[in-house]
């Protein structure tokens, strides 16, 4: 079965785990106490997010001009879609959720500075209204994208262990499908 290109495997993973990073850190510190600790997890909270809008970014250049491997033609059709949706969805919301971040930053007045050295501009005037409705809209993105990600392992999880064809192990790094699968 034909592999995903090694640059494809290695975004996946690094946005995956940046992704893992962003949300265990956005959990933890949303009930902290106001502190300086508290506003330095807000920034490393931040950077994660930029890096994944970025990295989303060059996935998306990546996949628009590199095809993915096929399914196994045995895959049903509605499995297909289900699948193209899914993965449609995942690069809406790796723009989008990060986006909505900046915007809910930009509205409560709180700058937005790459890895503490770059600057972001703010993309909105400071109102704290729209401020909280946009944590709101950060807050479902988010929530959105853990139901899609759960959606998604379970799916490559039923292609190895019952479909038992090599669809997960193509987007594995370091490990080669074997021929009696």
């Amino acid at each position: 079965m034909p592999r995903y290109t090694i640059t494809a495997v290695a975004l996946h993973w690094v946005i995956a785990l940046l992704i893992v990073c962003a949300a265990t850190l956005g959990l933890y510190m949303v009930g902290l106490e106001l502190s300086p600790s508290k506003l330095r997890l807000y920034s490393w909270h931040k950077w994660l997010g930029v890096s994944i809008f970025l990295l989303a970014a060059v996935r998306l250049v990546w996949r628009l001009t590199h095809a993915p491997p096929p399914l196994p033609e045995s895959t049903p059709r509605w499995q297909r879609r289900a699948a193209a949706v899914n993965h449609a969805a995942f690069y809406v919301l790796l723009i989008v959720i990060p986006l909505s971040g900046w915007l809910m930053s930009s509205a409560l007045g709180v700058k937005t500075v790459y890895f503490g050295v770059l600057p972001l501009p703010d993309l909105l005037a400071k109102d704290k209204e729209l401020g909280e409705q946009l944590r709101a809209v950060h807050v479902a993105l988010n929530c959105t994208l853990g139901i899609l990600v759960a959606v998604h392992v379970a799916a490559a999880l039923k292609h190895h262990f019952l479909d038992r064809d090599d669809v997960l192990l193509r987007m594995l790094p370091f490990v080669k499908p074997g021929p009696n699968r």
